[in-house]
């Protein structure tokens, strides 16, 4: 399962006055595991910035002088995700602006739900974490994750972020391997190591009463985080 964790940075709040995407930021996850591949483009908007949203990423009409046009990079930009399952937070705002973005293009490449299927995070932690605030900043806190460097948002940064939030959220990389980051196969170029057929057979040792406490107690604190049954009850059903 191919799955892109996608942000953006944009010239002000609404794309229907006019307002357009100046960054974009991209991780790639691949069997729930971050696999290193990023997409990351700074865009020129041809307008000006609002204040307000400068205040919030730092990007400056100088600063994208010389950057490249979305219809520079609308075509790498879709190969990338596309067939991807996309991860946003707030996901209305931003596919709003991609999907602005792809009608300015006018070569009829569609929406983005042409090419990708999406996750909001934002509706997930809402949905889990009912009355409270759900904000990247305040997934962090939740979640124990380091956002230290977040003094500005910045579409890859956050992008990174909300990578650890959403495996956090929905239970962890999937790989248990201690060293999966440094090999990208996941393992799969490694031999198969067999045993051997006439090996002592491995003693059963069965969980005692206090053991069976802890793991039911162990499994409710887990459906009450996660707001649904965990894969081990549905197994013993």
């Amino acid at each position: 399962m191919r799955q892109i964790v996608l942000d953006t940075e944009t010239t002000g709040l609404e794309p229907s006055d006019g307002h357009r995407i100046i960054e974009i930021g991209c991780v790639e996850l691949v069997n729930r595991r971050i696999t290193g591949n990023t997409y990351h483009q700074y865009i020129q908007p041809d307008r000006e910035i609002d204040a307000g949203a400068m205040e919030v990423h730092g990007i400056t009409h100088e600063f994208l002088e010389d950057k490249p046009r979305f219809c520079d990079i609308a075509d790498e930009f879709i190969e990338f995700i596309r067939g991807a399952e996309l991860i946003i937070h707030n996901a209305p705002f931003d596919v709003g602006f991609i999907n602005h973005e792809f009608t300015l293009l006018g070569n009829g490449t569609g929406s983005v739900a042409d090419h990708c299927s999406i996750v909001d995070t934002l509706a997930m932690a809402r949905r889990q974490h009912p009355g409270q605030r759900n904000n990247l900043d305040a997934l962090c806190r939740r979640y124990e994750i380091d956002n230290s460097q977040r003094e500005l948002h910045g579409a890859l940064l956050d992008a990174e972020i909300l990578a650890d939030v959403y495996l956090t959220m929905t239970g962890g990389q999937a790989s248990l391997s201690l060293d999966s980051r440094s090999d990208p196969h996941g393992g799969q170029g490694q031999a198969i190591r067999r045993l051997p057929a006439d090996r002592t057979p491995l003693r059963v040792i069965a969980a005692s009463e206090n053991e069976q406490r802890a793991h039911l107690a162990r499994l409710e604190a887990i459906e009450k985080a996660c707001a649904g049954p965990s894969v081990w009850r549905q197994l013993d059903e």
